[in-house]
């Protein structure tokens, strides 16, 4: 059958634009795969050629605020496999293994997977001598590569704060948990390509990749506060003999953690040595307990700040015991205290007086305060494992619950809740959020790049009550219970606690958490001190206890800060065994014969063989201890 031409003609016009259509696919699609998608592709390809050698960055530095390093990277040697080019497995485990202290089966399945490259089992953060050894032995797809481990300078100082790392250096507890993200960094690589053999391709040079070191963080705390108060807590362990001890220092103006410590401890360098509770269980942000009489400082500026007492006009009678809707709370003293003020009333702790207080305010007005000072809620400090403490709800809160709530009995807080609350109670009325990190730097040039400022919460009571409540608290180191934290020459304020401890749901007769929480100058605070004693072994009564640990940490810490002494300091009523303070007379030029006979309320530790006195320290006018010893020194002129 013949075909007609236009059949011819037509078909062959179709096939031209078939053929077009193909033609223009093929280009579009090449187009798309050299043009779009070139680059990915490209990358891809790099990627299965290329291999990479890790290099880790350096984990930024933990400083205290005076530029003190507290934690650091140091630079290990770590060993890296890369199968592919490994030949002689068997034999290559069996070079390792003495060296690395690991059986040489579990290193020959490791060099034996299918993976481009991996860890050998002992290699991580090996000692230097050992990776000369490795490097000498010339093993081929075996490789040192750098690896950084953390270091703690000082060994346990501020351990709990700090936290530390895991085997990757990652944070796992503390600071270092809290912060792993800006600490950790980015890190860089070393790459090559190679064939399907894992070999170095011929004429392709390395690319290095730098690492993105982590920043550096300066913290609040003050590296010899924090060794002032780890000096007084381990002698409380010692003398004492504890189950466990806190304390904290704490700005009152900013909010700024000083130092902040407790007992038991552990070094963070070696933290599997010690019990996971140890490490795991902050004290000072973790631990919750009955706060007893450190918790009439909030039922005294509530009731000031709602004018409910004037403490020198307002008076009761204490004769040991309260009655309260059918139950007897006592005084700690037997007897009581008989008729006095509210103001020796705090002074004397006195437990009735504080009910009274509690009755006047009225439940919803007494939780109002507690709860706009902080407790029942995280204070949001910049830790992990922060708790809540416990209130009464307050429609489970009857006549009783109101006065030992008064009192600081039935309710649970925290250490670092009751120092941010007294905080605001002395500092003008300023409730201030407690934080640790301070700065941010940029780890090369050490410039800042963020800065923490103080953040006040609310206001709490005004300015003029947080004044009648350090006047107050001031008088109780002067003339009652906390007369053991007084420093002369400052103004030093607080309160006693002593608190019994609940086990099996009943008040425990013979456990007792014993505290004392100080701050100073009274006119000015610049620090607030808390330290608690949980179940010391003798004598349980905060101010016996407590109180001098935090007149040590308050007399070191303001005289390195440098807070000059204080005027208007009101006199210590001395009660037996107190010893007084003398001043200290002037001796220089007196003879020999005249100083021995002369009595001063001082032994004096005499030398030279001159016949008057040349010299003599402490210098006259200082005021000391009486029995304290004055050297001299005899001498002619």
């Amino acid at each position: 059958m013949r075909v007609s031409g236009v059949t011819v003609r037509r078909r062959i016009f179709i096939s031209l634009v078939i053929g077009f259509f193909l033609f223009l696919l093929l280009i579009t699609r090449l187009g798309y795969v050299q043009i779009w998608k070139g680059n990915w592709l490209m990358g891809e390809a790099q990627n299965l050629w290329s291999r990479d050698i890790p290099f880790e960055a350096k984990r930024g530095r933990i400083l205290d605020r005076n530029g003190e390093v507290l934690a650091y990277n140091i630079s290990v040697p770590s060993l890296m496999a890369i199968p592919v080019q490994i030949k002689d497995k068997e034999g290559t485990a069996r070079k390792l293994a003495p060296l690395l202290k690991q059986d040489e089966k579990v290193i020959l399945k490791a060099i034996s997977k299918r993976t481009s490259m991996n860890r050998i089992p002992g290699g991580r953060r090996i000692e230097p001598e050992v990776a000369k050894q490795v490097q000498a032995l010339n093993l081929p797809g075996i490789h040192v590569t750098e690896d950084s481990q953390r270091y703690y300078p000082h060994g346990k100082l501020a351990a709990h704060i700090l936290g530390f790392t895991g085997v990757d250096n990652q944070g796992l507890t503390g600071i270092e948990r809290v912060y792993n993200k800006q600490l950790s960094g980015e890190d860089g690589s070393i790459s090559y390509y190679s064939n399907v053999k894992g070999e170095p391709m011929p004429g392709q040079s390395d690319t290095f990749t730098p690492p993105k070191d982590g920043q550096d963080l300066y913290l609040t705390i003050d590296a010899n506060i924090q060794a002032i108060i780890e000096r007084e807590l381990d002698q409380a362990m010692t003398v004492y003999q504890p189950d466990d001890a806190i304390a904290i220092a704490f700005s009152p103006k900013t909010g700024e953690v000083l130092g902040m410590a407790s007992r038991p401890d552990f070094d963070p360098g070696n933290y599997k040595q010690y019990p996971v509770e140890t490490y795991n269980r902050n004290l000072p942000i973790w631990k919750t307990y009955e706060p007893g009489s450190t918790f009439k400082i909030i039922t005294l500026a509530s009731a000031l700040e709602d004018k409910k007492v004037n403490l020198d006009k307002d008076t009761f009678n204490d004769p040991g015991s309260i009655k309260v809707a059918g139950a007897t709370l006592r005084c700690w003293k037997r007897g009581g205290h008989g008729h006095q003020t509210f103001l020796e009333g705090v002074e004397n702790s006195c437990n009735p007086g504080f009910v009274l207080l509690g009755q006047r305010l009225g439940k919803e007005r007494l939780f109002h305060y507690i709860k706009e000072f902080g407790f029942g809620k995280r204070t949001g400090i910049d830790l992990l494992g922060e708790e809540n403490g416990v209130l009464f709800s307050l429609n489970r809160v009857g006549p009783v619950e109101l006065a030992t709530t008064a009192f600081g009995q039935g309710v649970s807080v925290t250490p670092i809740q009751q120092v941010q609350a007294v905080g605001a109670a002395v500092n003008g009325g300023k409730l201030m959020k407690p934080y640790l990190a301070k700065e941010w730097h940029d780890p090369r040039t050490g410039k800042p790049l963020s800065v923490n400022a103080p953040k006040m919460v609310r206001q709490v009571i005004s300015p003029e009550t947080s004044a009648e409540v350090r006047r107050a608290l001031e008088s109780v180191v002067a003339n009652g219970t906390g007369r053991n934290a007084y420093i002369d020459g400052y103004r030093v304020g607080g309160k006693t606690g002593t608190a019994q401890i609940v086990e099996n749901g009943v008040y425990s007769k013979s456990k007792h958490i014993v505290s004392f929480i100080g701050f100073a100058p009274a006119d000015d605070p610049q620090i607030v001190v808390y330290t608690a004693i949980n179940n010391p072994k003798g004598i349980q009564f905060g101010g016996v206890v407590a109180a001098p640990i935090v007149r040590n940490i308050m007399d070191s810490t303001l005289r390195y800060m440098k807070v000059p002494p204080r005027t208007n300091q009101m006199e210590k009523k001395y009660q037996y065994p107190d010893k007084k303070i003398i001043e200290v007379p002037n001796l220089i030029g007196m003879k020999r014969d005249e100083i021995k006979q002369a009595y001063y309320g001082f032994p004096l530790d005499i030398a030279g063989g001159g016949q008057s006195v040349s010299y003599q320290s402490p210098q006259p006018g200082a005021r000391l201890e009486e029995g304290a010893t004055i050297r001299v020194y005899l001498g002619d002129k």
